[in-house]
């Protein structure tokens, strides 16, 4: 928060361990699973998943109202979703498929 008390930047909880590879070779351990709570809602973050369409594709008609690219799912509210789709979204085992 700054000095007036307003969020200025939004943190992520993340669980789960990869290593991102960049362009130029370098390398930095970061999380598979990011969560972030921000003005609009809930965001999760999917981050390694080398199939961009693979969140759409397999949660898209089934999660609720919730928007979906090809690395988070956004939501309002909890209430919004279905709740066993989320629980199945965030199965880390889905990194190996996707």
């Amino acid at each position: 928060m700054n000095e007036q008390g307003k969020v200025v930047t939004h943190p992520n909880i993340g669980y789960g361990d990869q290593l991102l590879t960049y362009a130029n070779g370098s390398t930095k351990p970061f999380f598979q699973l990011g969560i972030s709570a921000n003005a609009g809602g809930i965001t999760i973050y999917f981050i390694g998943l080398s199939d961009k369409n693979y969140l759409k594709e397999t949660f898209g008609t089934t999660i609720g109202k919730a928007s979906i690219t090809g690395y988070c799912i956004k939501l309002k509210k909890l209430a919004d979703i279905n709740m066993d789709v989320l629980k199945k979204a965030l199965d880390l085992k889905h990194f190996n498929q996707a």
